[in-house]
């Protein structure tokens, strides 16, 4: 191989922390390729909830998780699914799940959830501005309500514990609920707001909007399945379905399906699975809520957007292989009556499935290693949404250590390096 590479960067992964990455990266003069077998948005991208969750500073999971096992193992509907036959391969992860929630590694978590999570909306909005499209990202908000009066006590211990980590969050009362949400059933007690939080009324419109402004400014985009890669001294090789891509650095940012390749150019095996979101889009539900709402007893999210509304929220370790269980999509219908007045329609309803790639820590990895030849910005779970914006920032700046700029309160690097693996 020669020096004579063909990109500076070629982003493995176009959804929308690949694209948003691509795009900063291309805007500070770098040429730019991204890589997928899908188009651009076509993954977990194109199915999230819509909701901007910057409250969700606490792990994936909790030590009640023991108790939940048995109920996961055989409840094929349950909000939260482990498909027996995958039990095995998913042991080892859950066991290192566990461990994280001993009272250090917790608190590492935390932090490392809470830095993210507070520099979100600013990046978002300068993102958004800067492609001219601020209006995709509403900041209206959301709700976190209850039915039973026996789950007060939960809310308000969930309220002072967001309030030791400084989230933004006021308990509402039934009426504020009712004058907020007047379609939402007289039944619910209470809820918890959170005013820094927000949604988009298109997800997958702001993939697109994204990666016209990356094209505009020089990002080439290639529908190839990236099947393997090295590192050299020049840079990085990409194996491709249609051949070999050169590069001087690589950012792999493919989402569950970054594991292999993070292997094969760095040697680090990664504990990466994948939660299999579902979701229910509801075309003829476009006016029941103005922001989104989940409800605490029946775990799930209602997302308004600008053509219906999206329930989401059930999740299944089951791995990348097997198919999807598309009846546990329609389930979120089920779960859904009683939750307003008059019950949802499902007309011309769509299901969907997705992977969100998660670690035992519950943090993202977002670093550079190899001598900088590789970038790394995967596993931000369910919070991809979320955090796309800062990570394409905090990837600007270890791409480009040297750059001026107006942002300067990035989270620190540490807690998401590679190395702690």
């Amino acid at each position: 191989m020669t020096n004579n590479v063909a990109y500076d960067i070629a982003v493995v992964g176009a959804g929308i922390i690949g694209v948003a990455c691509a795009l900063r990266l291309a805007r500070q003069g770098l040429r730019v390729v991204v890589v997928d077998q899908q188009a651009p948005g076509h993954g977990a991208s194109f199915g999230n909830a819509g909701h901007l969750a910057t409250e969700q500073v606490f792990p994936i999971a909790d030590v009640s998780i023991l108790k939940r096992l048995p109920a996961m193992l055989m409840d094929p509907m349950g909000p939260l699914r482990l498909d027996w036959k995958y039990l095995p391969r998913a042991l080892p992860w859950f066991t290192r799940l566990l461990l994280n929630l001993r009272a250090e590694p917790f608190q590492r978590t935390v932090a490392g959830l809470r830095a993210l999570n507070e520099s979100s909306l600013d990046a978002w909005h300068r993102l958004l501005t800067d492609i001219d499209r601020p209006e995709l990202l509403k900041v209206d908000g959301s709700l976190l309500v209850f039915e039973r009066p026996e789950s007060r006590q939960p809310i308000d211990a969930l309220q002072a514990r967001l309030r030791e980590q400084q989230v933004p969050v006021d308990f509402w009362q039934a009426g504020a609920i009712q004058e907020a949400a007047p379609l939402l059933s007289t039944q619910i007690q209470g809820g918890l707001f959170f005013p820094r939080t927000g949604h988009f009324i298109d997800p997958y419109r702001v993939v697109c909007e994204l990666v016209e402004a990356a094209k505009a400014s020089g990002v080439s985009f290639l529908k190839q399945q990236v099947q393997g890669g090295y590192v050299q001294e020049h840079g990085v090789v990409l194996i491709t379905g249609s051949g070999s891509l050169t590069a001087s650095r690589v950012l792999i940012a493919c989402g569950a399906h970054s594991a292999k390749l993070t292997a094969a150019l760095t040697g680090k095996k990664v504990p990466l699975d994948t939660e299999r979101g579902y979701h229910l889009m509801l075309p003829e539900e476009q006016n029941r809520l103005p922001f989104p709402v989940t409800s605490l007893e029946r775990k799930f999210i209602m997302t308004p957007m600008s053509d219906g509304l999206r329930l989401a929220g059930t999740v299944e370790f089951a791995g990348l292989e097997r198919p999807p269980s598309m009846e546990r999509a329609w389930q979120l219908h089920h779960l859904s009556k009683g939750v307003f007045r008059k019950d949802l329609s499902a007309a011309a309803a769509t299901p969907w499935m997705g992977f969100r790639p998660s670690l035992p820590d519950s943090l993202p990895v977002i670093d550079q290693v190899c001598e900088g030849k590789v970038l790394l910005a995967f596993g931000h779970q369910h919070l991809g949404l979320t955090q796309a914006a800062v990570t394409a920032e905090m990837i600007v700046r270890m791409a480009l250590p040297t750059i001026e700029s107006r942002i300067r309160d990035w989270p620190a690097i540490e807690p998401y390096s590679l190395d702690r693996f």
